[in-house]
């Protein structure tokens, strides 16, 4: 294995991607991490999803290649992106709570586990785009169902 190789794997893994059980769900738990970083400059949160989702596609295309088959469980970038995104409209209001970031959390792990259309579809996009495409729509479901959360409550 390359250097290159191995930036893949970290990007790819998130630090998370070879926990037990529920990589994802770390994965997740990663995103929630940034946004709580990050909440507080909405320019530097877009920033950071935009280049979480292109070194994802990249690092998810190599890290396939290297398992030897699609989106292996250890690839955890994809929740990274679609956890930010689900996340992302709560800067656009001047309050929010610690449970709007849980609401936020538990719905887009619902979206990323039961693939609503078209994300069941996208997933099966070659390489990168396979891996980060079906959580970057469970990410936008997420956000709108955030949205409607912090305009009622």
């Amino acid at each position: 294995m390359t250097r290159i190789d191995y930036l893949a794997l970290a990007i790819a893994t998130c630090g998370v991607g070879y926990l037990p059980l529920i990589p994802g769900t770390f994965g997740s738990l990663v995103g929630v991490g940034i946004f709580l970083l990050l909440s507080r400059t909405t320019v530097g949160l877009v920033v950071s999803i935009v280049a979480v989702i292109v070194a994802g596609i990249w690092a998810g295309s190599r890290t396939e290649a290297l398992a030897g088959r699609k989106d292996p469980g250890k690839i955890v970038v994809d929740e990274v992106a679609g956890q930010l995104i689900a996340t992302l409209p709560l800067v656009f209001f001047t309050q929010w709570s610690i449970a709007a970031v849980m609401v936020s959390f538990v719905l887009f792990r619902f979206f990323d586990i039961v693939k609503p259309y078209p994300a069941n579809r996208l997933q099966d996009l070659e390489g990168g785009m396979g891996v980060m495409c079906d959580d970057l729509v469970a990410g936008v479901y997420a956000a709108v169902f955030v949205t409607i959360f912090m305009r009622v409550f």
